[in-house]
């Protein structure tokens, strides 16, 4: 167990790191926080930025000679730098995590390892012919064409309708390892966050249901519409992976969940995430705080919904030009809680913050909650020049 005032290292400097960061000092513990951007969120309030690349070996030896322990908001570290922080240091998640989920491929061989299903896919390499397997269990038309590595938020992502058009999509994406993954017709996409320390301690938040613009999250609402089935399933299987991955920290993973029923993983990441915003003020802990225990091996606290509740992210499309937006209509709905995230510069598809609107007393789903949260986004969106809804 690592107690305050022991020092927590952070690998990532955006706002995950910056609300882990708060959770950590408000528990007693000071956070070192590796980051190259001056400017980052976390690296702001944290007692120590090391404002340096990632696999600076000045920045490693410091974070690793300093911190009881190091943990991760961006799975993206390059792997020397991961692998010599674990041979030197305690790193939670360790680099078998921290790998598999930064590789697409790596990451749905793992998961047909384990047992668990995905959409239909095929890897499509670089230096390679780009061509379509018609085999058994391969993806069927149409598709979506995903880069192996660095690809979040709809970025290194192009759909396509028929088999013909992967040569050029493949070219598009700059003729990098690829994963080619069947569109799968979706009932809801889902999420579970479970935390897990090291002698295998468990807990998991309550599923969430998320709705996507543009391959960018939009909206979050729990409990998610689903029976109790299919929420049990998703659960298991997000401790599944934790268990098989002997998982130290906080692990998100998303789902599909077919017309047809079928509960497929997405993606995990090794990190806490923006569908768990939810738990900031709907939870009897937050996600952050429950990063925090995990990776220092405290009692993890129970992960209980307190109320039904709605969150909605805000890009940097509702700022409109050098001003601020208006928050009188937020501040001014007592069910809604304002989440900024304190970054400098707002441009489009870039999370600034997020609005959590809580459910009311009596109510059993977060349809009222969704419904608000919609409303004040739309505010938002109408008073910026020429709208962005």
């Amino acid at each position: 167990m690592i107690q305050p005032p022991a020092t927590l290292g952070l690998l990532g400097g955006g706002q995950l790191g910056r609300y882990f960061v708060e959770a950590a000092q408000g528990m007693g513990y000071p956070v070192w926080v590796l980051d190259p951007d001056p400017a980052s969120p976390a690296g702001r309030v944290a007692a120590r930025h090391l404002c340096q690349a990632f696999d600076d070996p000045d920045a490693l030896q410091a974070l690793a000679g300093a911190c009881a322990v190091i943990t991760t908001e961006f799975e993206n570290i390059p792997r020397p730098a991961v692998e010599w922080l674990d041979a030197r240091a305690c790193l939670r998640p360790g680099p078998r995590a921290l790998s598999i989920a930064q590789d697409r491929l790596e990451e749905k061989a793992f998961l047909g390892e384990i047992g668990v299903a995905v959409a239909p896919w095929q890897a499509v390499l670089a230096g390679q012919t780009p061509e379509v397997r018609m085999d058994a269990g391969g993806p069927a038309f149409p598709a979506i064409l995903k880069t192996a590595r660095l690809g979040y938020d709809g970025k290194g992502q192009v759909r396509l309708a028929q088999a013909g058009e992967l040569p050029a999509a493949h070219a598009e994406l700059g003729l990098v390892d690829c994963v080619l993954e069947a569109q799968v017709e979706l009932e809801r996409e889902l999420s579970v966050l479970v935390a897990r320390t090291a002698d295998g301690a468990n807990e998991a938040f309550p599923v969430a249901e998320n709705t996507h613009h543009e391959g960018i999250l939009h909206l979050t609402r729990v409990p998610a519409r689903v029976g109790d089935e299919p929420r049990e399933r998703a659960t298991a299987i997000a401790r599944h992976i934790a268990e098989q991955l002997d998982y130290q920290g906080l692990l998100a993973v998303e789902f599909f969940l077919t017309v047809a029923g079928e509960l497929l993983v997405n993606e995990i990441a090794p990190r806490p995430h923006n569908s768990g915003h939810y738990t900031q003020d709907a939870c009897t802990v937050s996600q952050f705080e429950q990063q925090v225990r995990a990776v220092c091996g405290l009692g993890l606290a129970p992960a209980l919904l307190t109320t039904p509740v709605a969150m909605v992210n805000l890009l940097g499309d509702l700022w409109p030009a050098a001003a601020e937006p208006d928050w009188q209509g937020v501040l001014a709905a007592g069910r809604a809680r304002l989440h900024l995230y304190g970054k400098a510069e707002a441009r489009s598809g870039r999370k600034m913050g997020h609005i959590n609107v809580l459910g009311l007393p009596g109510e059993d789903d977060a349809g009222a909650a969704a419904s608000t949260a919609e409303a004040l986004w739309q505010g938002l969106a109408e008073a910026v020049d020429g709208g962005v809804a």
